[in-house]
């Protein structure tokens, strides 16, 4: 479960993901509890993951605007 906040930042998460790549490793994506700013940042790692657990925002009382959407299991910008 690769979280920008706890591996380095974008580009660590996508370098740890070429690895697990390289090792035949599914790729999940999650996230600590943040805006929609700080799930944008993790959107290129989502596009190449299995499994997207960037639902930090829904559990804030108020969000930064321009806010993600999540419909029916999708995140849409």
């Amino acid at each position: 479960n690769i979280k920008l906040d706890k591996c380095g930042g974008l580009t660590e998460a996508l370098a740890m993901t070429g690895v697990a790549r390289q090792f035949g490793l599914r790729i999940m994506v999650g996230c600590m509890l943040g805006s929609s700013i700080a799930m944008e940042a993790a959107l290129p790692v989502a596009v190449q993951a299995e499994r997207v657990d960037l639902d930090g925002p829904i559990w804030l009382s108020q969000d930064a605007e321009p806010a993600l959407r999540y419909e029916n299991c999708e995140v849409w910008l």
